[in-house]
């Protein structure tokens, strides 16, 4: 399997969450699959202290932090085609609903980036998979509106899923929501209390199950 992977920065705080990123690549390349990384060339809403919490006086680009995790291997969401791949995979951290979206300060009425929101929608038009963890489920809920996914068991994102139109099932660690109509893989990750070998056990389900539906 070749896949996809979209980061949202680098930090769970304002970008990709580091460890569901480097596990779900750990587990494509434990897997036999192989990835490319992207990550959209925008500017990241803000800058966080990791130490601290607050906000920082400074602004980065998320292509440029997602460059951080991916070693220097990566290429801007603009040149993903959605028929190079067999999946697309979403890590979580508060990127995604602060860089990829605005779910973090609009909830269920955000606004998705244009360039994440047709990536989205070419593969699943193209009828491949797309695997999201942690957070990510809202995206996928914001974009296609009737999916099954799992985002754990947090009430509020759950609120919001259905109102986008999405199901929610409730999952724990280990376990994924595989909605086979649409072809989505979803793990609740960091939306529980987690160490990193569950992190690792999640992502490898997600990315098992993934290759499950593409038959490789």
């Amino acid at each position: 399997m070749k896949a996809a992977v979209v980061l949202a920065g680098c930090g769970v705080m304002d970008g990709a969450e580091i460890h569901e990123a480097v596990m779900t690549m750990y587990a494509i390349d434990k897997n036999g699959g192989t990835y490319r990384i992207f990550a959209p060339n925008v500017a990241q809403h803000h800058v966080i202290n990791h130490i601290t919490g607050d906000e920082m006086k400074e602004s980065r680009n998320v292509l440029t932090e997602a460059a951080r995790i991916a070693r220097g291997k990566i290429k801007p969401l603009t040149d993903y085609r959605a028929g190079d791949f067999d999946a697309l995979i979403f890590p979580g951290g508060f990127g995604v609903a602060k860089n990829l979206c605005t779910y973090a300060f609009d909830g269920p009425d955000c606004h998705v980036d244009r360039v994440v929101e047709e990536a989205i929608r070419s593969t699943h038009r193209a009828g491949k998979p797309i695997g999201a963890l942690c957070i990510s489920p809202v995206l996928l809920a914001r974009v296609l509106g009737d999916v099954t996914v799992t985002v754990g068991n947090d009430k509020g994102t759950v609120a919001d899923i259905i109102r986008l139109g999405g199901t929610h099932e409730e999952k724990r660690h280990g376990e994924v929501t595989v909605d086979r109509k649409n072809l989505i893989v979803t793990a609740p990750c960091y939306m529980l209390d987690a160490t990193i070998s569950e992190i690792a056990r999640d992502a490898e389900a997600v990315v098992k199950s993934i290759m499950e539906l593409t038959g490789k």
